[in-house]
């Protein structure tokens, strides 16, 4: 390949294994929250849709959560789409310019499913059963925005194929072509209505006093989601695996020691999980999916490194000294937290008063 494709690095302020450290901490956060937002629309989706009294109660009840879910989808998809910005920018920002027509429609497209969102929370009963056509707009919109963003990881991973820029000079190249996309993309999105699946059934629980059915029937449906589509994803990830580059497959096979145990100990998580799920322990399945997408996370910086190794390693970057904006950024994050946790407090105690 020819490197003239790929841009010259800029310097780092502080080392990278800070950016890294962060982008590894905050992305399971974001992806929790998202896998929560798409998996609670689709079941809404289908609750409003089949009718019946507990089942137009759920869907209500997700569907005063989801403008929250967004909002924090999107505020906690900040920060590692930051990280993953300054850590490997020569290849996002290329990638985003490369695919600039679809990348930009994600702002319409999220702006456009917010509103949804709101319209169908506020509007539930005057929607009648057009709300069930609203919310699956809703939905389609979500996944459009996976299918962009998904398109996008991809491609920034594939320098050798930045050269298809002379074939779509109006910033229309897609990644969606390649071997291992549609396994990832259906991986990522059954994935997340499997988490989905959990969150309903443990948000419900909020009801178990007030509504006690609804609490009841909320977890049955939950549950068996994440059941179901757990074990499809399950399938689709033996899938995604199998249709990686050998060297790149071999790095969770034993050639690199530490993907290596990763994979291992996330095999063992899953079993534990679909164990617990089964007996229906929502908490202690709730526990270790935590755990899982944070396992989830450190392997997918394994696959990227696998992928740019070649043309790329993190300790190549040099360091400009400047902590300004570290401390700024720590500051602006320890009082995020502190605003969401309020947040949070003031939902919870509207959703169990």
């Amino acid at each position: 390949m020819n490197d003239q494709f790929i841009p010259t690095p800029d310097a780092l302020p502080v080392a990278w294994g800070w950016l890294q450290f962060l982008l590894l901490l905050t992305f399971p956060i974001h992806l929790l929250f998202m896998n929560a937002m798409l998996g609670s629309a689709g079941i809404s989706m289908v609750q409003r849709f089949k009718g019946g009294e507990v089942n137009r109660r759920l869907a209500y009840f997700l569907a005063i959560l989801l403008p929250l879910l967004v909002a924090f989808t999107v505020t906690f998809g900040v920060a590692p789409l930051l990280f993953v910005q300054v850590l490997y920018g020569q290849f996002f920002y290329t990638s985003s310019i490369l695919m600039a027509a679809f990348w930009i429609l994600i702002i319409p497209i999220l702006i456009l499913a917010y509103f949804g969102a709101y319209l169908y929370d506020f509007r539930f009963e005057k929607l009648g059963k057009a709300g069930g056509w609203v919310i699956s707009i809703v939905f389609i919109l979500f996944i459009t925005i996976a299918y962009f963003l998904s398109n996008n990881m991809l491609l920034m991973t594939l320098p050798d194929k930045f050269s298809g820029y002379f074939q779509h000079m109006s910033g229309t190249m897609l990644a969606s072509g390649h071997p291992t996309f549609l396994p990832r993309y259906l991986h990522m999105v059954i994935g997340a209505i499997a988490v989905g699946g959990l969150y309903t059934a443990l948000i419900t629980r909020l009801k178990s006093k007030s509504d006690p059915e609804l609490a009841a029937y909320g977890e049955a449906v939950g549950m068996k989601v994440f059941n179901m589509f757990t074990i499809i994803s399950i399938l689709l990830g033996i899938w995604f695996l199998a249709s990686q580059p050998k060297p790149v497959m071999m790095m969770f096979m034993g050639k690199n020691g530490l993907a290596t145990g990763l994979f291992v100990l996330a095999l063992i998580l899953v079993v534990l999980m679909l164990v617990f799920s089964f007996r229906k322990k929502v908490l202690a399945t709730t526990v270790v999916l935590t755990v899982l997408v944070y396992l989830m996370t450190f392997m997918r910086a394994f696959l990227r490194t696998g992928y740019l190794g070649k043309f790329f390693t993190l300790d190549q970057l040099k360091m400009a000294s400047e902590y300004s904006p570290m401390v700024l950024f720590l500051v602006s994050l320890v009082a995020g937290i502190f605003v969401m946790v309020w947040m949070v407090k003031k939902a919870w105690q509207a959703l169990t008063a």
